[in-house]
């Protein structure tokens, strides 16, 4: 696995056409236009957040973890990752990347889960799917265009570190993020983005203490 390339953007917040702060537990949901910039900010430190991509015109087109994976050698995404959908088009590009570790693996936490991997009576504990679940029966709603829960796929784990032990377990360590670190991405493609930003409290990817994160889009060619 490839090391980290760390890069920063000569976008500012200023610039921006869009901000909205997502509050821990609480899903997101927006299009982005081709060659536009999203960034997710990290803004108290050591904060999972849950992501999904769709290509905007097919959801049934959808981010793929394998291939992605596959075409860069490395189950961890950093600045020049282009991250693949299902039918092999390139979703987004990442373009800026000031915390290096971003997992593929851990997929998103559920009531079923939180269940079977700490406790039965975490059972009722609000988690990544139901979040997911939530964003994608309001843009429905919202849009007429149907994103319901067979869409959801396995998902990216922004800021959140999923170790891979040599036996090839993974293990889920405090995050490696910090306060107002971000990760930025440039659409290659129209593109839907669902987030979820985890309320996780059973393990340290977000330091027992899930936190607000900020999302930022600028249009194409901004400072590029």
């Amino acid at each position: 696995m490839s090391e980290a390339v760390l890069v920063t953007s000569p976008r500012t917040p200023e610039d921006a056409i869009f901000s909205e702060d997502i509050k821990a537990g609480d899903s997101f949901v927006h299009e982005i236009r081709a060659g536009q910039y999203v960034r997710i900010v990290d803004l108290e430190g050591n904060q999972a957040v849950d992501t999904l991509f769709y290509n905007a015109h097919d959801y049934a087109d959808r981010y793929s973890t394998q291939d992605t994976i596959r075409a860069q050698g490395n189950v961890y995404l950093t600045t020049g990752t282009k991250l693949l959908s299902t039918e092999r088009n390139v979703l987004l590009t990442i373009v800026a990347d000031t915390c290096g570790r971003h997992d593929t693996l851990g997929g998103a936490c559920s009531c079923e889960s939180n269940m079977v991997r700490y406790a039965i009576e975490k059972r009722s504990m609000h988690a990544c799917r139901q979040s997911f679940l939530k964003g994608a029966i309001a843009w429905s709603e919202k849009t007429g265009r149907e994103l319901g829960k067979r869409d959801l796929a396995a998902n990216i784990n922004f800021f959140m570190n999923v170790p891979v032990t040599p036996e090839g377990k993974l293990t889920f360590e405090d995050g490696v993020s910090d306060a107002g670190k971000y990760v930025e991405l440039r659409a290659e493609m129209d593109t839907l983005i669902v987030i979820s930003n985890c309320p996780q409290l059973n393990n340290p990817c977000n330091a027992y203490n899930p936190t607000p994160v900020r999302i930022l889009i600028w249009d194409a060619g901004a400072n590029s």
